[in-house]
């Protein structure tokens, strides 16, 4: 799995962690980081392609 790729699932886990610690301490601040987790875990899928395809040989 490519570094990138894993830096992009750690940033999702942590988001993910941030946005259900400010859902319920009340605060709408959990949006945001709901986005970022989103975004971060499209980002995780493609590294995973591109590392994916880049290893694989093409016919």
């Amino acid at each position: 799995m490519p570094r990138l790729a894993i830096y992009a699932l750690i940033i999702c886990v942590l988001a993910v962690a941030a946005a259900v610690v400010s859902f319920v301490e009340g605060s709408w601040l959990g949006i945001v980081w709901v986005l970022l987790a989103g975004v971060s875990s499209n980002m995780a899928i493609y590294y995973i392609r591109r590392g994916k395809a880049r290893t694989t040989p093409t016919s």
